[in-house]
């Protein structure tokens, strides 16, 4: 068998959208895992549309997600000259003809059939026409479709799926500008580009019918097709703004780990038994197109912050602080992260316990990331009332005397709380207070051990002199 090439072909005309996304990493996985090549083409033929801006997104969301690509871009528009060449040769071969119809005429047409109930795909009366009745005067290039049997779409997804020839028109290939259509240029560089499996969404499947005209007619091989269902909200219909975020820039922003949406997305419409939480190494391994659903997948929220949980604790922790830099660097969202880089790499065994977001564990960073004098939030001013400043101003010489451990700091602080007749979690509530400012913190324990003797003490005392008005 031949090396196997994919590719993802989105149009920059806005964002990248999720469901691009998860098409451009099923290819990605189907060739990498068996050797392949990966391609990325930029289908920028509607010049009114397409931005610079646009493409930009693209290839930044490619490198956010991890989906490498081989060789360069390319651009659909630059091959705008061959598009054109296949279609003249079709038209030298006789398997395209010319078409003089003005737009009036078909739409007379159109209107004829649909009076005389009959089918209003248009019918060129120049399709048999001799070069001789040729007029002076603008025409467009039209493939000749076949005009009995079926055409079979041979799908990896969704199984044969039959089309009546009867039901095809003669495509237009070439406009009367001499401009190439999309549904040329797709078939035209999916060849010159070598690609064998063409996956992409079922929004597709019609597409392919008459594209495989254009294969049968250039005695071209036709690619592997699988066509994967679209996603939808959790309302069941199409993914769109309304249901927040679809843009795969959004989602890195909101703090997704990479890891984590190339797991949901591989899972959104695709299974390996019950499997939910995986690696890369074990979705290349496992990936096939005979996993993929045929009904539409629906996007939960919920599963992704579970997953993106799932992987926070599972990454290592030098990994997760270059993927926490990276964050902080498209949200700005913490100005002194490089001073405070050590002590959160110190710290990250606890951050990221029950952290689902990048934004979740810098909450939990937060003592941390800030300097002295603290500024306590209101809710836990509650726990720095007079009696509860006196209570830490006595607790301070005994954990600044102890060995500076776990084991040892929470005998100190256990035997002091005995000492005065209570329990340890009456004292936790102002030391959290005092040493991050916040009700909810980690423990006070794993705070103490990342914060050092030092910054401990010195935030105990500023809170045992802080007066709230």
């Amino acid at each position: 068998m031949s090396q196997v090439v994919t590719r993802i072909a989105p149009s920059p005309t806005g964002y990248m959208h999720i469901g691009t996304a998860r098409t451009a990493l099923y290819n990605w996985l189907y060739a990498r895992a068996r050797g392949g090549k990966f391609l990325l083409r930029i289908e920028d033929t509607d010049r009114e549309r397409s931005t610079p801006e646009a493409t930009d997104a693209i290839l930044r969301g490619m490198e956010w997600l991890g989906l490498d690509y081989d060789g360069d871009a390319i651009s659909q528009f630059d091959r705008a000259d061959r598009h054109a060449e296949v279609a003249h040769h079709l038209l030298a071969e006789g398997k395209a003809y010319k078409c003089f119809s003005t737009q009036d005429e078909i739409a007379a047409f159109r209107e004829a059939a649909k009076a005389e109930k009959r089918s209003t795909l248009f019918q060129s009366p120049w399709r048999d026409a001799s070069p001789d009745t040729h007029p002076d005067a603008p025409y467009v290039i039209r493939i000749k479709s076949p005009v009995e049997g079926e055409t079979i779409i041979r799908d990896e997804v969704q199984g044969n799926v039959t089309i009546r020839n009867d039901q095809l028109d003669d495509m237009i290939l070439l406009r009367s500008d001499g401009t190439p259509v999309y549904m040329l240029a797709v078939v035209v560089d999916d060849h010159d580009m070598g690609v064998t499996h063409v996956i992409r969404g079922d929004d597709h499947l019609n597409n392919a019918a008459r594209q495989m005209m254009i294969y049968t007619a250039m005695e071209w091989p036709v690619p592997v097709y699988a066509h994967i269902p679209l996603i939808h909200g959790e309302d069941g219909k199409k993914l769109s703004k309304r249901h927040g975020a679809t843009g795969v820039e959004e989602f890195q922003t909101m703090g997704y780990p990479a890891a984590a949406m190339r797991n949901y997305l591989a899972r959104l419409g695709w299974s390996h038994g019950d499997d939910e939480f995986f690696t890369d190494a074990q979705a290349l391994e496992w990936f096939d197109l005979s996993g993929i659903n045929k009904s539409a997948a629906r996007f939960d929220f919920k599963k992704l912050a579970n997953l993106s949980g799932q992987h926070i604790a599972a990454t290592d922790d030098a990994a997760l602080l270059q993927e926490l830099a990276t964050f902080i660097g498209k949200t700005n969202t913490v100005d002194n992260f490089d001073a405070k880089k050590e002590k959160i790499l110190e710290g990250m065994y606890c951050l990221k316990e029950r952290a689902k977001t990048f934004g979740e564990l810098l909450e939990k960073a937060l003592f941390i990331l800030s300097d002295r004098p603290l500024e306590v939030e209101e809710k836990a001013q509650k726990n720095l009332d007079s009696v509860s400043r006196s209570i830490l101003s006595e607790l301070t010489p005994h954990l600044q005397n102890a060995m500076w451990s776990r084991d040892a700091l929470e005998e100190a602080a256990n035997s002091f709380a005995e000492a005065k007749g209570t329990k340890f979690g009456k004292i936790a509530g102002p030391m959290r207070a005092a040493l991050a400012g916040r009700t909810a913190t980690p423990s006070v324990f794993d705070m103490m051990l990342i914060l050092g003797r030092e910054e401990t003490v010195a935030r105990l005392t500023d809170a045992s002199q802080m007066e709230f008005g």
